[in-house]
């Protein structure tokens, strides 16, 4: 499910030659635990060596598979925030098994944690924070339901983040997910 999150998030399937499909995963250069786990989950899907490439500022995470459409049925033509994405049943219900593995990786693909701080009378309060940023009502939509599978409270701010603030909230986000590294 872990791996499932950031397909969604930052991820996408293309279709290669001889019906061959490629994912790739985008993560930022300066979290290298990040890029071993995603490199780690898909080798753990596909029972070989995924490939990470440095770019400009991110890595690519990538590996040839044939059978991508089967995991990821949510493939499609066009950018994800553009067309409808819903988990096959199978799906679901490996989300409802393992929920915290899914919000895992929906925040560490299109997430992050803050220390966020509010003046009160005068007074900085500095709290930690996470949101999650995704054009995709249908994806902020899995988030949410993911969340409440966890018991995290969260609330919309603006049209495509999604805040977790409340610090019982955010202290169960630290037992598994934690800061980027």
């Amino acid at each position: 499910m872990y791996l499932l999150g950031l397909y969604l998030g930052d991820g996408v399937v293309s279709r290669h030659r001889r019906n061959v499909w490629r994912l790739r995963i985008f993560q930022d250069s300066r979290y290298v635990e990040l890029i071993a786990a995603c490199k780690s989950a898909i080798e753990s899907v596909i029972g070989r060596p995924a490939r990470a490439a440095p770019l400009i500022g991110c890595h690519e995470i990538s590996a040839y598979w044939k059978h991508w459409p089967c995991v990821f049925p949510q493939i499609g033509p066009g950018e994800k925030h553009k067309r409808p994405i819903e988990l096959a049943a199978w799906q679901t219900e490996l989300v409802r098994t393992f929920p915290r593995a899914f919000v895992k990786g929906l925040i560490e693909s299109d997430g992050c944690r803050i220390t966020n701080f509010a003046l009160i009378r005068g007074k900085r309060y500095e709290y930690p924070r996470y949101f999650f940023s995704n054009r995709s009502m249908d994806i902020q939509g899995l988030f949410r339901w993911a969340c409440d599978l966890v018991g995290i409270e969260y609330r919309q701010d603006g049209p495509w983040n999604i805040s977790v603030a409340r610090r019982t909230s955010v202290a169960l986000l630290d037992e598994f997910i934690g800061p980027k590294r």
